[in-house]
């Protein structure tokens, strides 16, 4: 049981990633933007990671230097942020299934960026990967489908939604020489919600916002596909590959597309079938490729 339990508890907070559209969906029925509902997760977030870091971390949640700020810039704005508002945004305008597919293109990108600017090895199985992606990405796109539910826009915010959520791992990878996972993701947080709240001005919606069933939405949001699932994932890496748990955590997309099928009635069509299983076997291709490197095993996985 000891050997099974990290893998239950990566698959467990997998899955809770993959029920994060309920909570999108439920709060876009209420009138909020992508923009609004990426400030929502970010606030509430950052409060839980706080309120956890006084009681457990507290030595954890120094900066040694105020210059070390600009790191959680880039992991909480130029990824976070914009990973959630296209994110969020795909959701808005394509099926769950195919938006949390697309958001999967990020090893790809992990393996492009990681060449340019972490000057790994780009090998013929990782190119192999890159391949599949690409051509997984044309079948969802319906090329030669002409699905009347894909939206160009949805395509574009999708792939940078992949793009985004690659990043964190360009700038996880450099915050990690110097920070705990926990410090790089309690900042990361706090920084995003910092830079969202003038930007988004939730404060003119506070009536909105303490809406009983609109604040539980806020709270499952920020807490049950964010916080516990980071802590689930996180507790089960730390006894576990990072390749053997980012293939476990390919999970995510099927619980996304049941949760897509049987509460909101989506449907795939067989060419989007065949797309969306290419990039998923991109994804345990390139995880395959790294071996038991684990150069991004403590924050590829913590949005």
């Amino acid at each position: 049981m000891k050997k099974i339990l990290p893998y239950l508890m990566i698959a467990s907070g997998a899955s809770l990633w993959g029920i994060i559209a309920y909570f999108v969906k439920g709060l876009a029925d209420y009138g909020f933007t992508s923009m609004e509902i990426v400030a929502i997760r970010v606030i509430y977030a950052a409060i839980f990671l706080l309120l956890i870091g006084v009681a457990r971390y507290r030595n954890q949640m120094k900066l040694k230097s105020l210059t070390d700020l600009r790191l959680f810039v880039g992991t909480g704005i130029f990824s976070i942020v914009f990973f959630n508002f296209c994110y969020f945004t795909t959701i808005s305008q394509m099926n769950i299934s195919i938006a949390v597919i697309l958001l999967y293109t990020a090893p790809a990108f992990v393996t492009v960026l990681s060449f340019i600017f972490l000057k790994e090895s780009l090998t013929l199985p990782k190119i192999l990967a890159v391949a599949g992606t690409i051509m997984g990405c044309v079948l969802i796109a319906g090329i030669t489908s002409g699905q009347s539910d894909i939206t160009m826009l949805g395509i574009i915010t999708g792939l940078g939604s992949g793009l985004f959520y690659a990043l964190y791992t360009i700038f996880g990878k450099f915050a990690l020489m110097k920070y705990k996972p926990f410090t790089i993701t309690m900042y990361t947080f706090l920084v995003a919600a910092v830079s969202l709240i003038p930007v988004t001005k939730l404060w003119q919606k506070l009536d909105l916002l303490l809406n009983g069933e609109v604040l539980l939405y806020s709270i499952g949001l920020g807490l049950i596909p964010t916080v516990i699932a980071y802590f689930l994932y996180t507790w089960g890496l730390e006894k576990t590959e990072g390749s053997k748990a980012a293939i476990i955590a390919t999970i995510e997309p099927v619980v996304a597309t049941l949760l897509g099928v049987f509460l909101y009635g989506e449907k795939l069509v067989a060419i989007q079938l065949a797309g969306a299983l290419l990039i998923l076997s991109s994804v345990i291709i390139v995880n395959l490729s790294f071996g038991k490197k684990k150069i991004t095993k403590s924050v590829e996985e913590t949005v």
